[in-house]
C-alpha cells in the first residue's frame, strides 16, 4: 500500500454565480488534468438569506454532469423537460445534463436560515455528451453509512466503500462520492483505487492529512480556517480546505481536537480534451460554438 502524496492545499475562493448568490470555490474554469473528471466544486452555504435567495434562475447545461448535496435548507428545481421537486438535507441528485437542458435551482434556507450545499460537475466522454438527460434524486434516507469501531463515519453517496454501494448508478466516469467524519483525535487510513484522480474538502473541524514524502509520524502543510496558503509548513487542515492527492491507493488523517469532517471524491481521468465556456463543456471548439448557436436559434434540446 502506498500513500499519497499531496499536490496542493488550498482555499476555497469567494464568488458570485447565478443571479447573485455568495458561495466558495474549491476550483473550476481552470486547469481541469488535476482534477480530471470534474470539472468545478462550489461550496454554497450561510446563513444570511440575502446571500443566497436570488439563487440560480433559468440556465442551460450540456456535456456534463452536476452533483448536489444538500445539508441545510432546501433547493427546488425545475427543467424544459417538466421535471420539477426539491432536495432537503441530506438528500443528493445528479443530473446527468447530456444533450442538453435548461433549468433552474433555487436555494431557501431552514427555520434558522441556513443554507448549506456542494455542486460538483462531472464531465462526460465524448460518447455520452450528446446522450439523453436524465436525473437521479436520492433522499436522505436511502443513502447508506456506515460507522467503523473508532468512530469514524461515512456515508456513501456514490461507488463501493467498506462493504456500503452508494445509490447513485451508471454514471460514466465511475466515481466515489464521500462524506467522512473522523471523530477528535482519531488517525484514519481510507483506501483510494490507484487508478483515480482524488481530493478531499474539509468543511467542518480541522486534522492533517499526511503526505507520502514525509517520514511516519510527521504531519502536512496546513491552511488554517481563516487563511489563505502560503509557503510556511503549519500543522492542521481546516475549514474550506480543498486538498488535492497525486497517485496512491490511501490516505491517512489525523483528526483535530474537534474532529473532522470532509467530503473525500474520487474518479478515473478521461484524459479527453476539454472545450468550456460557462455551462457548457464539450471536446472541440467546433462542437462549443455549434451548442450556443443552438441555444441561440432555439434547437438546443434535443430530447422532450
Amino acid at each position: 500500500m502506498s500513500i499519497r502524496p499531496i499536490k496542493s492545499i488550498t482555499q476555497s475562493k469567494p464568488t458570485l454565480e447565478g443571479a447573485g448568490v455568495h458561495l466558495r470555490r474549491a476550483f473550476g474554469f481552470g486547469k481541469t488534468s488535476d482534477f480530471d473528471p470534474f470539472l468545478l466544486f462550489d461550496d454554497f452555504r450561510g446563513d444570511n438569506p440575502s446571500d443566497y435567495l436570488a439563487g440560480f434562475p433559468w440556465h442551460p447545461h450540456r456535456g456534463i454532469e452536476t452533483i448536489t448535496y444538500v445539508l441545510a435548507g432546501t433547493v427546488t428545481h425545475g427543467d424544459s423537460l417538466g421535471n420539477k421537486g426539491a432536495m432537503g438535507a441530506g438528500d443528493v441528485q445528479w443530473m446527468t445534463a447530456g444533450s442538453g437542458i435548461m433549468h433552474q435551482e433555487m436555494p431557501t434556507g431552514d427555520a434558522k436560515g441556513r443554507m448549506h450545499g456542494f455542486q460538483l460537475w462531472a464531465n462526460l466522454p465524448a460518447a455520452l455528451k450528446m446522450t439523453a438527460p436524465r436525473y437521479q434524486d436520492i433522499v436522505a434516507n436511502d443513502i447508506p453509512d456506515v460507522t467503523d469501531d473508532d468512530g469514524t463515519h461515512v456515508r456513501v453517496i456514490c461507488g463501493d466503500f467498506w462493504g456500503k454501494s452508494g445509490p447513485v448508478e451508471g454514471v460514466a466516469a465511475d466515481p466515489r462520492y464521500l462524506d467522512v467524519s473522523i471523530p477528535p483525535g482519531v488517525r484514519k487510513t481510507l483506501p483510494i483505487e490507484s487508478s483515480r484522480h482524488a481530493f478531499a474538502y474539509v468543511f467542518a473541524g480541522s486534522g492533517t492529512f499526511r503526505d507520502a514524502s514525509q517520514p511516519r509520524g510527521i504531519m502536512t502543510e496546513r491552511v488554517g480556517t481563516s487563511g489563505a496558503a502560503d509557503d510556511t509548513r503549519r500543522e492542521l487542515t481546516g475549514n474550506r480546505s480543498l486538498v488535492l492527492f497525486d497517485s496512491g491507493d490511501e490516505i491517512t488523517v489525523q483528526a483535530g481536537d474537534e474532529g473532522i469532517r470532509f467530503l473525500l471524491i474520487s474518479g478515473r481521468p478521461l484524459e479527453e480534451p476539454v472545450a468550456w465556456y460557462g455551462p457548457i463543456v464539450m471536446n472541440t471548439d467546433e462542437e462549443l460554438q455549434r451548442a450556443y448557436n443552438e441555444l441561440r436559434d432555439g434547437t438546443f434540446i434535443k430530447h422532450r
